[in-house]
């Protein structure tokens, strides 16, 4: 069964999965690590046939922030590549700007404030998926898996394309392949 996952990283962030056969689902992000570990091996039954979509993000959120801050948001982007990697989960990263582009969104910058944006993208989502109800935690993940869905229908099943890969470069180390 192929399974795909996407995530919004932070932590009021949220998860989506599509299963072959089965109806999106989707999860608010697990406010602890053991939970998110938990989380994702139920949602990966078999990781081999899994791909994970993940917003990749920076340091700058669009506002100024402590460097504490910044520096708590990065491990936990880190640690959920890591869960993920560790379990055979091929990952896929994609930058905010890719997604919003590819569903026809527009720009942050067309919006008076972050939550009119936060607030078109949530209704952009409850129009794709209006049975699920989203809310601001699980609107970006349902347009990230959106977004994943469409990348991964090519001329062969599995054909992933325009997105980057982490993969381990055989030192352990995750190595981005364009």
């Amino acid at each position: 069964m192929k399974t795909v996952i996407a995530v919004d990283p932070g932590l009021s962030g949220g998860i989506a999965v599509h299963w072959e056969s089965e109806p999106v689902k989707t999860y608010p992000m697990p406010s602890t690590e053991g939970d998110l570990v938990n989380l994702l091996r139920e949602l990966t039954p078999d990781p081999a046939n899994t791909i994970a979509f993940v917003e990749e993000v920076g340091g700058y959120i669009g506002k100024a922030q402590p460097g504490s801050s910044a520096f708590k948001f990065g491990r936990n982007f880190g640690f959920l590549l890591g869960v993920l990697q560790t379990t055979g989960i091929r990952i896929e990263l994609v930058r905010p700007q890719k997604w919003q582009k590819a569903l026809g969104l527009g720009h942050a910058s067309g919006c008076v404030s972050k939550t009119e944006w936060k607030n078109k993208l949530k209704a952009h989502a409850q129009r794709l998926y209006p049975h699920l109800k989203p809310t601001l935690a699980t609107a970006d993940a349902l347009l990230i898996l959106e977004f994943g869905l469409r990348a991964s229908r090519g001329p062969c099943d599995g054909d992933f394309r325009e997105v980057t890969t982490v993969e381990d470069d055989g030192g352990g180390v995750p190595v981005e392949q364009h």
